[in-house]
């Protein structure tokens, strides 16, 4: 099959919104696609005969092991993929090929690790985020099987932003749909044809992984591509790798502290309001993430037209594809928000028609997000750090909102509040309001000085 070269774009040259349109919407749907067919995963497992709600909750607890393996892949991924973009954008295509190598080699290696850690420490990793005596077969039995697809799992997350880096938007969304399209088709053959119960979940899971994987490296190994994975580059050097890895904290932050997150709400709510207000959460936190997600899509479209240009020295393009990026990350959030302030029904009867537990989660949605009208712009700034290049701020921001603020909040608000369940979801919009302010400070100060370095260089050339 060959791969045809009309999938590019050219980040320096084409109009901005022609370019965001290009690259987020691919990516948007990828984001779509990946959470709809891990809806599908659950509910095929979830009717399972006489096992289905056993077997489902031991699979659900194997889904923080799941977002932590994602995170590594983000590590590098994430954190390779834009310096890449900005080598390129200085047509310094040696060196992004470079990091491409050792980036692969570094997924590769982690890939290794991560699925011996998981396999030896497997029983106490499952009883610490959940597993009871009844659920921790089923986890073992998926986990045993999804480790052993570890290194699928990296190559596909990971490479992909490379391709998406390039804009190659169209071939990074087939990375995703051929990956979900193939687990739904497999799921009811192993699970129900083959009687394979959790463990043809888990066969289906890391066969569709491994053939995204193997989409993804022939892909970058062809002539289609731009940046080619090339032998040479495969050995490791610190001073390419390692800024990479630095650069990739922040997006490993904001994903691996997720399942931390549903910890420390989960703990807090039981103490206070019971299963239901569990419930509840898990609802909240469905919704939250399936709003984000094309949020997080158009971001990450956005992310490669930045940072080819910033290291192309083009700074009206870097404003006007961070000022689009933003107005579009608004506009989005701020529907998000009045859909969850005058018709949070619409969010809620997704997922449950409990006659209890429906009331009692329309009002906490109301309070839990109440300042996601916000978060088109700490999501945009958040991006557009890492499109820079700028690892500290970056990791400082992803640590910031969710550890240094909403975690001690959870904790510390229900001893001033008389409704101790009210004062556990308003954590959500505090750290969000504060989080907000603090990022768009920094990034306006921020922003301003490295527009002002590039004009100076501009200048500069142009004498």
């Amino acid at each position: 099959m060959k791969l045809k070269m009309s999938q590019e774009v050219d980040l320096g040259k084409e109009p901005v919104g022609r370019l965001l349109f290009i690259l987020a919407v691919p990516t948007i749907l990828s984001q779509i696609v990946n959470a709809l067919y891990n809806m599908v995963d659950r509910m095929y497992i979830g009717h399972i005969p006489e096992v289905g709600a056993a077997a489902l909750t031991g699979v659900g607890v194997c889904f923080p092991i799941i977002m932590i393996v994602s995170a590594f892949a983000c590590l590098v991924g994430m954190g390779g993929a834009p310096r890449a973009s900005i080598l390129m954008g200085k047509q310094d295509n040696k060196g992004a090929e470079k990091i491409l190598g050792n980036c692969f080699s570094a997924l590769f290696i982690t890939s290794i690790i991560l699925t011996i850690v998981v396999l030896l420490f497997k029983e106490p990793i499952l009883l610490l985020f959940g597993a009871s005596e009844n659920t921790l077969p089923y986890a073992i039995s998926y986990i045993n099987i999804y480790a052993i697809g570890t290194i699928f799992v990296q190559m596909t997350l990971g490479l992909n932003a490379f391709i998406s880096a390039q804009g190659f938007s169209k071939i990074s969304m087939l990375t995703v749909c051929i990956g979900a399209v193939t687990n739904i088709v497999l799921d009811p053959i192993f699970i129900f044809g083959l009687d394979m119960g959790v463990r043809g979940a888990a066969f289906a899971t890391i066969i569709s992984q491994a053939i995204s994987a193997v989409w993804a490296i022939y892909f970058l190994s062809g002539n289609s591509t731009i940046l080619k994975l090339k032998k040479e580059n495969f050995r490791i050097s610190k001073e390419v790798l390692l800024p990479c890895i630095s650069l990739g904290v922040a997006p490993f932050i904001m994903q691996s502290t997720e399942s931390v997150l549903v910890l420390c709400f989960n703990s807090s709510l039981l103490q206070y309001g019971g299963d239901l207000a569990v419930g509840a959460m898990t609802i909240l936190s469905s919704c939250m993430q399936f709003a984000m997600l094309p949020l997080q899509g158009l971001t990450q479209g956005g992310q490669p037209i930045i940072s080819y240009n910033y290291g192309a020295n083009n700074p009206e393009r870097v404003k006007k594809g961070f000022k689009l990026m933003l107005i579009s990350a608004l506009s989005y959030t701020t529907i998000i928000w009045l859909i969850a302030l005058f018709a949070p029904n619409l969010m809620v009867s997704i997922f449950t028609n409990d006659a209890e537990l429906v009331p009692l989660t329309i009002w906490a949605l109301r309070i839990y997000m109440a300042g996601v009208l916000l978060m088109g712009a700490q999501i945009s700034c958040q991006q557009t750090f890492i499109a820079f290049d700028k690892p500290k701020i970056s990791a400082f921001l992803a640590l910031f909102r969710k550890i240094i603020v909403l975690i001690p909040l959870i904790y510390i608000l229900p001893n001033f509040m008389d409704n101790k369940v009210e004062a556990v979801f308003i954590a959500e919009p505090i750290a969000d309001t504060i989080a907000v302010l603090t990022t768009v400070t920094l990034f306006y100060i921020t922003f301003k000085k490295l527009l002002k370095e590039m004009r100076e260089k501009e200048a500069k050339k142009n004498m």
